[in-house]
């Protein structure tokens, strides 16, 4: 495989990302009910992690990939945290 092929590939998932991402705030604005917003945050949360990840394979910097480790487990907590008040509205009992 081309080096420049790779290159392009990674551009072009990150430029996908950014537009995911813009179309997820926008989900994050227009949304009709909470559920909307907390899944559209979950989205959010991903694609900035898949974009640090990106980063971290274009510079070959190991310190992108731990700051995605980083996104992904607070992601999953704030999820799990807004799902829960959701529920029953309260976070901790």
């Amino acid at each position: 495989m081309n080096a420049g092929f790779f290159a392009g590939a990674v551009i072009a998932a990150q430029v996908l990302l950014g537009l995911a991402m813009l179309l997820g705030v926008y989900r994050l604005l227009q949304g009709p009910r909470a559920q909307d917003r907390v899944l559209a945050l979950d989205t959010l949360y991903v694609n900035a992690m898949l974009l640090v990840l990106t980063f971290g394979i274009r510079s070959g910097t190991t310190l992108y990939f731990e700051a995605a480790l980083i996104i992904g487990m607070l992601g999953f907590v704030s999820t799990a945290a807004l799902a829960k008040f959701l529920l029953r509205g309260e976070v901790i009992e």
